[in-house]
């Protein structure tokens, strides 16, 4: 006798709008729900605001997952265009972006979960499969700075996330000269796993998404000469 279907296995059976500019990004996420039993043809991608509103003309989706940096714009405003569309859709916000500004706009706006992308596959799996199941996946560090939002941190207590450290700033340095990874790597002889752990963590304190933004944000900040 077979077994009774699960929600799960009605779940992927819904199409799945993928919101994300970074083509890496986007093959590994495509790859994450591939391996959770997701067929291809359920699968539509699009790259920007406007290309994911092109999508849902042509076909609803019943689950997105939505990057927030995108290049025409916020995808807050595009989980706030969703959600009111269809209050029933379960939108999961897969971003590098931690403030708290963004993870409550996001929330606010529709957002049924939210994962840092710098989590690796297994955790981004898991907090897919919780809002198919109707859950509500908060990253942990996510989950933290909302409690420091709603507790009120103290004024003198120093963020959290710092500033960069003086490997960061030199890291940031060269990837503003143009350099890869790997050439970083060989100049600094440091791994590449070690500059791109590296960069993660850029990312996260200067609440970027991409090299370019992180150049451009340590500069606005005063951070490069």
């Amino acid at each position: 006798m077979s077994a009774l279907p699960t929600i799960l296995d009605f779940a992927l059976r819904a199409p799945v709008l993928l919101i994300e500019d970074e083509p890496p990004v986007r093959d590994r996420l495509e790859r994450v729900l591939l391996r959770l039993g997701y067929e291809q043809d359920a699968l539509y991608f699009a790259g920007s605001l406007a290309e994911a509103r092109a999508s849902l003309s042509r076909q609803p989706a019943a689950v997105a997952l939505v990057d927030l940096g995108l290049p025409d714009g916020s995808g807050v405003d595009l989980i706030a265009e969703m959600y009111a569309a269809n209050p029933q859709m379960a939108i999961l916000v897969v971003s590098a972006w931690s403030s708290e500004e963004a993870i409550l706009a996001a929330l606010r706006a529709g957002a049924s979960g939210y994962v840092l992308k710098e989590r690796d596959d297994l955790e981004v799996s898991i907090a897919v499969r919780s809002i198919l199941s109707g859950g509500a996946p908060i990253d942990p560090f996510v989950a933290r700075r909302l409690l420091q939002e709603f507790r009120g941190r103290p004024a003198d207590l120093p963020d959290p996330v710092g500033p960069l450290s003086p490997r960061e700033t030199q890291i940031l340095r060269l990837v503003a000269s143009g350099l890869g990874n790997r050439e970083i790597a060989e100049q600094l002889h440091l791994s590449r796993y070690t500059v791109e752990r590296h960069i993660k963590h850029i990312y996260r304190k200067l609440v970027v998404s991409s090299r370019t933004k992180a150049v451009h944000a340590a500069r606005a900040r005063g951070l490069l000469d």
